[in-house]
């Protein structure tokens, strides 16, 4: 029997007063793309940070086999020279440097003199960049790449160490379509060299497509390891092993509650960036009504986000001209305070980085966009703050043990929820969601999707910015495409098509 390039052999990892990994099994074969799937908190990335030494030998209880061999990482660096490389979600790229240090950095290219070659690092930056088929100037600076683009340099500065086994975590969460396609045309191209790969994705369309095996973990235990290339593996089967049960249909079926009073509309809406030096946003107009999910599709960089920000008070501070009505007065909103108190919020997409402040607990996020609702003469009433939490907890159904932890330690699925449940909390009549369910997992998205059909049945209506297509179509009752900073559609939810949104986005 043909000796796994990886086994890990009951993997167990405890944090306090939670059992992340339980006795976990994993063998992976050479030569091959194995997909690790499950709900956020299932437990695939602690493994992988068991594997790559994040978490290192002592810290938990099992083994670790590479080529037959038992390995005992203490740190990353260890695992590094065995030939594992990790690329993470968020991309660990130094913005401000060039791409061709950045492919080196921390294994530079030294001279006889111990002295950095600059020149042979610029010519082995290029062929790396070339094995991923990345046609750019090495010198470069990062900060001027794309998101595609600066996926492919951490590739690069992956496969500049000589691996055996890559390992990408959600490479794909904030890519459009072009690009993670042709990432996962990069992916079978480094098997046929001989690159290993274990991929984590929550898009199961792209499982299916890339995966020879897949394993499944559930509640930090192996549930089954299933061959893709037998052709037995499909979402339902997936989704079942995952969730632990069948979901029939991952979007909600709801009632048509839209009614003809019309909460938010924009007229005529420009933006200038005086950043970039050029319009961002061209003659828009667009209209919401109560108790409707509008959604804004388009290519990533088409003006979606700006527009949302732009109509919440403005925050990327552009140069605007048209007009705004919310629930019929004309509004002019400075500030987002002002967007906020006239019963708007905003979702970002980017919810670590703006939606949470991830070392204060969940109870602090929740709260934090409306204070004075739980405030006397300036000063927080804990036991209400306390029991709000709660009431959201409950409602949105968050996992955790308690309001009072950290946010950081929450899932990714978990984190979306306090996150909107912060902005639930301002009692809005328009709720503007940034790419909602980026990065969780099917059984998150089912939670999210069920809560905003049940606020758009009591009257909410909402914005949805979505880079998915079935998403897009799942959920809204009306559809606008944005192309370029202008409308270039909008379609009733019965005749939308993702052919005919692409066509529109692309035209």
């Amino acid at each position: 029997m043909e000796t796994p390039l990886l086994e890990m052999k009951n993997i167990t990892k405890e944090f306090p007063g939670v059992k992340a990994l339980d006795n976990v099994s994993f063998q992976v074969r050479a030569g091959e793309i194995h997909c690790l799937v499950g709900e956020n908190g299932a437990g695939k990335s602690t493994l992988m940070k068991v594997l790559s030494g994040v978490y290192p030998y002592g810290d938990y209880a099992g083994e670790i086999l590479l080529e037959g061999e038992t390995q005992q990482f203490t740190q990353i660096r260890d695992s590094e020279k065995a030939g594992i490389a990790v690329i993470y979600q968020e991309l660990a790229l130094v913005s401000e440097m060039t791409v061709y240090e950045n492919i080196f950095l921390g294994h530079e290219i030294s001279s006889a003199m111990q002295v950095v070659d600059w020149n042979e690092t610029v010519q082995r930056a290029g062929d790396m960049l070339q094995k991923v088929k990345l046609k750019l100037n090495p010198e470069l600076k990062v900060k001027d790449l794309g998101v595609g683009q600066q996926q492919l340099v951490e590739i690069a500065k992956a496969l500049s160490r000589d691996v055996k086994i890559l390992i990408l975590d959600e490479p794909t969460a904030a890519l459009n379509e072009d690009d993670s396609a042709n990432l996962l045309n990069l992916l079978r191209d480094l098997k046929e060299q001989g690159v290993t790969c274990i991929l984590i994705s929550h898009k199961l369309k792209e499982v299916i497509q890339i995966a020879d095996t897949v394993t499944v973990l559930r509640d930090g235990k192996t549930i089954c390891t299933l061959d893709a290339r037998r052709g037995d593996v499909s979402e339902a089967v997936l989704i079942k092993h995952m969730v632990g049960r069948e979901i029939d249909n991952i979007y909600p079926r709801r009632e048509r509650t839209v009614s003809d009073e019309v909460v938010l509309e924009v007229r005529d809406w420009n933006a200038y960036d005086p950043n970039l030096g050029r319009s961002i946003l061209k003659n828009v107009s667009i209209n919401l009504k109560r108790g409707e999910i509008v959604g804004l599709a388009g290519l990533m960089g088409s003006g979606r986000t700006e527009l949302a920000l732009s109509i919440f008070g403005n925050p990327g501070g552009y140069h605007l001209n048209g007009e705004l009505y919310l629930k019929g007065e004309q509004k002019n909103f400075k500030r987002p305070q002002d967007a906020i108190k006239a019963g708007m919020a905003y979702v970002t997409e980017d919810r670590k980085g703006d939606g949470l402040i991830l070392i204060q607990d969940v109870k602090q996020n929740i709260t934090l966009a409306n204070l004075q609702e739980i405030a006397n003469n300036g000063v927080v009433d804990e036991n209400a703050e306390i029991k709000v939490a709660n009431d959201y907890r409950e409602s949105l159904n968050i996992k955790t043990p308690s309001v009072e932890q950290k946010v950081s330690n929450l899932s990714g699925g978990n984190q979306q929820k306090v996150c909107l449940g912060k902005w639930l909390f301002v009692k809005p009549d328009v709720l503007i969601l940034d790419e909602p369910t980026r990065g969780i997992d099917v059984g998150a998205k089912f939670e999210i999707y069920t809560i905003m059909t049940r606020l758009v049945q009591q009257g909410m209506s909402i914005i949805m910015i979505s880079s998915e297509l079935p998403e897009i179509l799942g959920m809204s009752d009306r559809v606008y495409i944005v192309s370029s900073g202008r409308i270039s559609g909008e379609l009733p939810i019965e005749e939308a098509t993702q052919e005919k949104i692409m066509h529109m986005a692309t035209n």
